[in-house]
């Protein structure tokens, strides 16, 4: 496994059943879930009791073991469907018995049946297709693929990019801080003290997203307002807008807890779904209204968007260049930027690389996943 759902130099594909379910630990600590080591051992051992071919005993060993509070619960469940399928899809199967089955041989224990290795390879291939999921292009997925991929988004690990500010505060290290110093020797009556420190504070710096909502992009809006909740839910200072025929402030309606109440209530406020393109005019009422008078200012603003302008690419070029000079970073996602064969000939495009940072994918889970850490690095 790779990217947030398997730890690092994780083997690209799970062999054992054990793998699986460490699999799993790991994609809900990720998620969010504070899963200690104590809490990992009791679902394994769990596992190992009522057996790791049944789905629904495995699903609510999790629950009762790797869960602390009711949000841990919602997590799990949402992890646990996109890691291995709804626990209600398939049979009750009978659960192995805890006499002849413990976890130290769960890889290698054969009965002799065809049943319990049938039921292994279904933990495996639920596994194997979360993972082809997160690679798939997401304007190509079914309904049923789309509803997987929506409970996938609590996998993904955000992390809020860091700015210094100019406050100090103590630290390990830094410049001397001869005032706490000096306060020090004299609480032990004038005798030397150890060196205090004091080193520039970190914040976390805002996020601006500004989404294209327009036709060309509508395979992908569903996803990408599904990632800037995600964003909204896990980090401060993330602002989001739709681009399109108009410019639309989506930040309040995306503050609801519940991922499908939020895309509802974006869906009630976004007005120019499906329309036309003027990603030129659009920005440059950002940058008047919002950006400029300091919302873009110092932030990292990301643009998603397949850079398909139907004003004038000579505008949209001067608006990025604009935007470039207040925020700390600019960052544009084109949703056929990973995908073979791709060039970047489209006259959007071309006008704004100039004055772009980066310029990466954006079809996929798993290059959403690569998005949040070039963000986390901004």
């Amino acid at each position: 496994m790779s990217g947030v759902l398997a730890p690092p130099g994780a083997a690209g594909r799970l062999r054992d059943a054990d793998e699986v379910l460490l699999g799993f630990t790991w994609a809900l600590r990720a998620a969010g879930v504070a899963v200690t080591q104590d809490r990992a051992q009791g679902y394994l051992a769990a596992v190992a009791l009522v057996g790791a071919g049944d789905r629904r005993a495995t699903y609510a060993a999790g629950r009762a073991t790797l869960c602390g509070s009711p949000d841990d619960l919602l997590r799990h469940d949402q992890v646990f469907e996109a890691w291995f399928g709804s626990p209600h899809e398939l049979p009750r199967q009978r659960p192995t018995p805890a006499t002849t089955t413990t976890y130290s041989d769960l890889p290698e224990t054969d009965t002799g049946g065809a049943g319990e290795g049938e039921e292994e390879d279904v933990v495996r291939a639920a596994a194997s297709a979360a993972e082809v999921l997160r690679h798939r292009d997401v304007a190509t997925m079914s309904a049923a693929e789309r509803q997987r991929l929506a409970a996938m988004f609590a996998t993904l690990a955000v992390r809020a990019p860091q700015r210094r500010t100019p406050r100090r505060v103590a630290g390990p290290r830094g410049r001397v801080d001869a005032s706490a110093t000096l306060r020090a020797s004299l609480r032990r009556m004038g005798e030397p003290a150890e060196i205090r420190w004091r080193r520039r504070g970190v914040r976390p710096r805002r996020v601006v997203l500004l989404v294209d909502v327009s036709g060309s992009m509508s395979g992908y809006a569903d996803a990408l307002l599904r990632l800037a909740h995600r964003m909204t839910c896990a980090v401060p200072g993330v602002e989001t807008f739709t681009l399109g025929t108009r410019l639309t402030h989506l930040t309040r309606a995306l503050g609801a807890r519940d991922p499908e109440r939020a895309l509802v209530a974006a869906g009630t406020t976004v007005p120019d779904w499906s329309g036309g393109t003027r990603l030129g005019e659009t920005l440059q009422v950002f940058l008047d209204r919002w950006g400029q008078r300091g919302m873009a200012r110092g932030a990292v603003v990301v643009v998603f968007s397949d850079g398909w302008e139907r004003g004038d690419t000579s505008l949209l070029a001067g608006q990025v260049a604009r935007l470039r000079r207040v925020a700390h970073r600019v960052v544009w996602v084109n949703p056929h930027r990973g995908k073979e064969g791709y060039e970047p000939v489209q006259q959007g495009v071309l006008a704004v690389l100039p004055h772009v940072d980066d310029f990466v994918a954006g079809h996929s889970l798993a290059t959403y996943a690569r998005l949040m850490e070039v963000i986390a690095r901004a």
